[in-house]
């Protein structure tokens, strides 16, 4: 292959990786559901929050969090179809092998996630993918 062409390859499949983890780190950063409170009394067990501060704080990281839900708002459906174009396209760079792999993979990473909602659902968690489910969530809607 002519150097132009491999650079152009190695381009493009750059482009799309980088692509799929901005996708996914747009996804992480931007859940339709408030940080697992969980995660957040860790954090302030571990740093040694006084009461005071700790209810400051959740007032802060609730609003932040409120405010970047409606800013992201408008351009999720937009990330999602580039998410999903950029997964069309590299599932059609992949060979019919790697392709059944890389579905392998999806497979096993969906049914660990399905075992780990339902571990949390026989725990008692009223959580939905470690992420409360409560009245916080109502105080973006006001």
């Amino acid at each position: 292959m002519e150097r132009p062409k491999q650079q152009a390859l190695l381009f493009l499949l750059g482009a799309v990786l980088i692509g799929a983890v901005l996708g996914y780190s747009a996804d992480h950063l931007m859940q339709r559901h408030p940080h697992n409170w969980a995660d957040r009394t860790t954090m302030y067990d571990d740093i040694g929050l006084t009461p005071a501060q700790r209810t400051e704080s959740d007032s802060i990281w609730d609003a932040t969090n409120c405010q970047l839900s409606l800013v992201y708002g408008p351009v999720r459906p937009v990330l999602d179809s580039i998410r999903d174009e950029g997964g069309r396209k590299f599932r059609a760079l992949l060979t019919p092998d790697q392709l059944s792999k890389f579905q392998a993979r999806l497979q096993a990473d969906s049914t660990r996630r399905a075992r780990l909602d339902s571990t949390r659902r026989a725990r008692g968690d009223s959580t939905r993918h470690g992420r409360q489910s409560n009245s916080r969530q109502d105080a973006c809607k006001k």
